[in-house]
């Protein structure tokens, strides 16, 4: 699918990996609805990019629905969705105070494995029922997972399983879209330079970078952004999740 003139959806689109594929895809002439919950920072983001800011709580139906069908009023309905909302929070199974509490698991899989599905069975939905392009193609779903899908830490036990689950999510989507013509891809990101990465000390981020092999840096949110382009431009990627992480495998901490 070529860019140009496409109406682009991009959810957690108000920072980070979201906020890069929010500018990358308006560049390349999509018309970008960026939603965020925070809707301070998604209007900022849709200022710098001629878009349109969206409130948006990918795990909340309610308020996903309203802002998909938002998009498609000021847009006309996407044929892209990117899927960059998550969160991530780190606890022992098992720590001083006892077992995880529930809750705190719970919430990790709400927004980001159902958050993810949701936003897929929503633009799938309406996808389906645009007409096809030349090739034969209506739309294109990219969710983001984490290399913690496969090489997880301790402490990671809800953020690997929720982010495993959009990995295994991948494919059977893949395969039920595949008679509308919806592709769905994922990409597993390895250590990037995001807000979240950004609020950790220096010597942590330096010491993040050095345990890379190459290149021996964080990732970028343009290099991630740049792959959603390649995924989005090259018709034979389908039901794959690939890695984007300079070959780091994950130590246990």
């Amino acid at each position: 699918m070529q860019l140009v003139g496409h109406a682009a959806i991009v959810t957690g689109g108000g920072s980070g990996l979201g906020a890069a594929t929010a500018e990358r895809l308006a560049q390349a002439g999509c018309r970008v609805a960026v939603l965020d919950r925070d809707h301070d920072r998604a209007r900022e983001v849709a200022a710098r990019i001629g878009g349109d800011a969206l409130i948006c709580d990918v795990a909340d139906e309610a308020s996903a629905a309203a802002a998909v069908a938002e998009a498609a009023r000021l847009q006309g309905a996407a044929r892209i969705l990117v899927n960059c909302a998550g969160i991530g929070t780190a606890a022992r199974i098992v720590g001083r105070d006892g077992p995880m509490p529930l809750a705190s698991f719970e919430r990790v899989i709400r927004v980001n494995l159902i958050g993810s599905f949701n936003m897929l069975r929503l633009a799938a939905a309406a996808m389906s029922t645009l007409d096809a392009l030349d090739d034969g193609e209506r739309g294109v779903i990219i969710n983001t997972a984490s290399i913690a899908a496969f090489d997880g830490q301790i402490g990671q036990a809800a953020y690997s399983a929720s982010k495993g689950g959009v990995v295994s999510l991948t494919l059977p989507a893949a395969r039920e879209l595949a008679r509308f013509g919806v592709r769905v891809l994922t990409i597993a990101p390895g250590l990037f330079a995001t807000p979240m990465v950004g609020e950790l000390p220096a010597e942590v981020q330096t010491s993040l970078a050095q345990s890379i092999p190459f290149p021996q840096r964080l990732g970028q949110p343009a290099e991630f952004a740049a792959l959603v382009v390649a995924c989005i431009t090259n018709p034979f990627l389908n039901g794959e999740t690939i890695r984007l992480d300079g070959a780091l495998r994950m130590a246990p901490r």
